[in-house]
């Protein structure tokens, strides 16, 4: 018996001549020139430039534009004053002392009515989130209250209140409460059953499961809530404060208002401005401390 063998291939023979043909070549030396720039991600690069600048650009350009406006004429002062004048204005009321008053009513006003929305608001959610009862007998009511314009009110508070602070400081309760009744209601019911599973796994009581896992769930949607309300506590309180006031900043926009004076009403919305960023401030600080056990996403 023969055994035939087969002749060993050449790297130069025509077998291995599809794969010379295909076989890629070295790379460049240029290519492998330490030169390179290393490829820096975007984020990066955008965080070269200070956060506060960028967030401040926007304001100051829209200010320059206004200023540029009212310095050739093309915006009168009797339709909206200039930047310069506004400025002056607002020096000239703090320091005859009008505008810290009428700052010191309106926080007073604020600060009164939020207090007694939050706790009424607040309490009325946990009455309708963690007792089915509670939900039949609360909810219904509440939603339809809420559907009633809390300014359209305001005659009607007069009528039962008089014309002192009551019915200012009603207005402000009523415009708190629907907002933080909604998020803190929606928190409660939100949280995940296995959560409430897992705690009644590890022997937790009724009250256990409301404080360590129903609460601190609700807690989110209840910051939430209270940065709303705050945003309607100061619209009932312009609202409020232009119906037979005689304190306040909406009593210096009336008074403003009756003599054409746009320089002063606009410092007293850009006071009211500057309120309500202040308090949107705070609870967002708020969050920053409450929330730490929850990771968010924060932009790139």
């Amino acid at each position: 018996m023969t055994v035939s063998h087969a002749p060993p291939l050449s790297p130069s023979g025509s077998d291995m001549s599809g794969i010379s043909e295909h076989e890629p070549s070295p790379p460049s030396p240029s290519l492998l020139s330490p030169d390179l720039q290393p490829v820096v991600p975007a984020s990066t690069r955008r965080a070269r430039v200070p956060r506060w600048l960028r967030r401040t650009t926007g304001p100051l350009l829209l200010l320059a534009l206004w200023q540029l406006l009212s310095g050739t004429g093309a915006l009168p002062a009797d339709v909206l004053a200039s930047p310069g004048r506004i400025a002056q204005v607002g020096w000239d009321l703090i320091g005859d002392g009008s505008l810290p008053s009428a700052m010191g009513t309106s926080l007073r006003r604020v600060a009164l009515g939020l207090l007694l929305g939050t706790v009424t608001g607040t309490g009325l959610a946990l009455l309708s989130g963690l007792f089915r009862i509670g939900e039949d007998l609360v909810d219904a009511p509440v939603q339809m209250l809420r559907t009633v314009p809390f300014v359209g009110l305001i005659p009607l508070f007069i009528i039962w209140f008089g014309i002192g602070e009551t019915p200012k400081i009603a207005i402000i309760t009523l415009g708190v409460t629907f907002p933080l009744y909604l998020n803190v209601y929606a928190g409660i019911r939100g949280v995940d059953t296995q959560l409430i599973e897992a705690g009644e796994s590890l022997g937790l009581s009724r009250w256990g499961l409301v404080r360590h896992v129903v609460l601190p769930g609700a807690l989110p949607g209840a910051l939430t809530g209270l940065r709303y309300s705050l945003g309607v506590s100061w619209l009932a309180l312009v609202f409020a404060e232009q119906v037979n006031a005689d304190s306040g900043i909406g009593f210096l926009m009336v008074q403003a208002r009756d003599f054409l004076r746009t320089d002063v009403i606009v410092v007293c919305l850009i006071v009211y401005a500057f309120l309500g960023l202040l308090a949107d401030f705070t609870v967002r600080s708020l969050e920053r401390l409450l929330l730490q056990w929850r990771p968010t996403f924060t932009g790139r």
